[in-house]
């Protein structure tokens, strides 16, 4: 009798959004090499599908992501995608790709996987989901972006004690801190994630991703993906991206729809 092995996350897409479900509920969605593979790979897919708006992150059962697969680590097992450093923990955290990225948070979501919920863009959370950075209770270090990108999305005061004291946080407080866009009722953190993306996705893609772009690269700390970005000059980024979005052809039919009271058809050029 021949077993069937599910993917380590599944990739689907739903008109002009993608999602992406971690699939090791066993394990509480885990991260090992095959789910970083997994991920990372649907990253590039959607990256380069022309149809693909926006990007939401879930994870399948009862929890988001529980962090890295402490049994991997044990057994001196990398939980990396092999061949892609460059794509960091999960295949997601250092993965850059200009389509936004939503984490759809359910349920646990403690270490590597509040460091997943850094990484994108917008959060939404279920309000019976938790948060922390509990990894100095355990002797190691949120090295997957919690200590680099925590204080740059909250106060350092928050930052420090949510990542000093390991402990975990409710989402109506991270939501209060500003880690949290929206709070969901509970089992509703995906519909509210994908009407989220459809509010985005209905909006002109290529403003959209230079939006996000350049959002991204003129922060006063530089991009976390890329430190180079911060050695630009603002105004200098802001006008390139306006040059290229100004001379599309969405440039042109936005207010050819107002004046004609329709819907915009968008082309992404």
């Amino acid at each position: 009798m021949t077993t069937t092995v599910e993917p380590a996350a599944l990739y689907e897409r739903t008109g002009h959004i993608a999602v992406i479900r971690l699939n090791r509920p066993e394990a509480l969605n885990a991260v090992n090499a095959e789910l970083s593979t997994a991920v990372g790979e649907a990253l590039e897919q959607a990256a380069a599908d022309p149809e693909v708006r926006v990007v939401v992150v879930t994870g399948n059962g009862r929890a988001f992501c529980a962090g890295a697969d402490l049994k991997e680590l044990a057994a001196g097992r990398p939980v990396a995608a092999p061949g892609h450093p460059e794509w960091g923990f999960a295949g997601l955290v250092r993965h850059w790709i200009d389509k936004p990225l939503i984490a759809a948070v359910n349920g646990y979501a403690m270490g590597g996987g509040t460091e997943i919920a850094l990484a994108c863009d917008l959060v939404v959370a279920a309000e019976d989901a938790k948060l922390g950075l509990p990894e100095v209770k355990r002797g190691l270090m949120a090295a997957a972006g919690g200590v680099v990108r925590l204080q740059r999305q909250i106060p350092i005061k928050r930052a420090l004690q949510m990542a000093l004291t390991g402990d975990a946080v409710d989402v109506q407080e991270a939501a209060e801190w500003g880690l949290v866009n929206v709070v969901a009722r509970p089992g509703a953190a995906l519909a509210e994630a994908m009407e989220l993306a459809g509010r985005i996705a209905a909006n002109a893609p290529l403003s959209v991703q230079y939006t996000k772009r350049v959002m991204y690269q003129v922060a006063e700390s530089g991009s976390d993906r890329d430190p180079e970005w911060s050695r630009h000059e603002p105004w200098a980024v802001n006008q390139e991206a306006a040059d290229i979005i100004f001379g599309s052809r969405d440039a042109v039919e936005g207010p050819t729809a107002f004046a004609e009271k329709r819907a915009p058809v968008w082309e992404g050029r």
